[in-house]
């Protein structure tokens, strides 16, 4: 089936635009978090995001009877769960001799655990909780259930994302290189700080339902690494990764529709992270070759100039 064939399939230029989007948005907003080396914020942020979804489609259930899987439901809940468990790690890290890294790691457990024990929970339950079916997609991603209702809210909280990121652009880029010197011109680090969680846990929950919990902080920081080895200019580094997020998504999207053994979010991520390989060993200034080239003509031109002197 060519492309101008899958084009024409409504479920395929659902997925097509999903994945595409999610791409764009966490490939631009992840080069803040890997530039500030917050990887492992995204890596609580999304698996914490399963407790959030558990809740509220639990909370859905409860109101309406029957459970529910719209993005609408269960995003908001994502995002809260994310922030909580942020907010908690630094509460604990203030309060305590816990460092960054392990409160990180405790409130990942404990909000990842929580979530997979309310999911088994659900998918056990008797008698059968309406609507369940497909929960487990969660952790790695159904990029097929997508709907348009779905596609709409990935569109509104990316493009929202990007804005806010485009129009504190000066402060955010201050604050992500010189923290001090951000303080010292009088931006308001807590805030901005506070901005870029913000923007940071809406470029992971829009993907939890195509790419997965578990993998959505590939996603993030993937994009973002790959495009780190061409540039060393934040502008051109964040269009890069947007690029390189975008291009994921497409190309994901097709392997799923031709291969219907391959799921979109794996082979999203596997193309991330082939462009990442391809980025480190050829990119022409930080790459792996360039460096061996470069180490060889300096050798060559050594002894060249030894050569001569003799």
């Amino acid at each position: 089936m060519n492309l101008l064939e899958l084009l024409g399939d409504h479920t395929f230029r659902t997925v097509l635009s999903g994945t595409v989007s999610i791409g764009v948005v966490s490939g631009a907003i992840g080069c803040f978090a890997y530039l500030r080396r917050q990887s492992l914020v995204g890596d609580v942020v999304s698996h914490s995001s399963l407790l959030g979804v558990m809740l509220f489609f639990l909370a859905s259930y409860w109101i309406t009877g029957e459970g529910s899987k719209s993005l609408v439901v269960l995003i908001p809940g994502a995002m809260l769960s994310g922030i909580a468990a942020l907010s908690l790690t630094r509460f604990i890290v203030s309060r305590t001799s816990v460092r960054d890294d392990s409160g990180m790691g405790v409130m990942l457990a404990i909000f990842f655990g929580t979530g997979i024990l309310l999911l088994r929970w659900v998918q056990k339950s008797s008698p059968p909780i309406p609507g369940r079916s497909g929960l487990q997609n969660y952790l790695f991603g159904m990029a097929a259930s997508m709907t348009q209702g779905d596609l709409v809210m990935i569109a509104i909280i990316g493009v929202s994302s990007i804005v806010v990121m485009l129009l504190f652009w000066k402060e955010l880029k201050v604050y992500t290189f010189d923290p001090l010197l951000a303080r010292s011109l009088g931006f308001r680090t807590s805030l901005l700080d506070l901005l870029l969680v913000a923007i940071l846990v809406n470029g992971i929950v829009i993907g939890i339902q195509c790419i997965g919990v578990v993998l959505m902080v590939a996603m993030l920081v993937t994009p973002a690494a790959a495009a780190r080895q061409w540039t060393q200019l934040l502008g051109p580094m964040v269009t890069l990764a947007a690029t390189i997020g975008g291009l994921c998504g497409f190309v994901g999207s097709i392997a799923s529709a031709e291969f219907s053994s391959m799921p979109t979010g794996p082979v999203v991520i596997l193309t991330g992270v082939l462009i990442f390989i391809i980025s480190l060993l050829f990119s022409p200034s930080r790459g792996l070759v360039a460096r061996k080239w470069k180490q060889s003509l300096n050798r060559s031109t050594v002894v060249k100039r030894r050569g001569e002197s003799k």
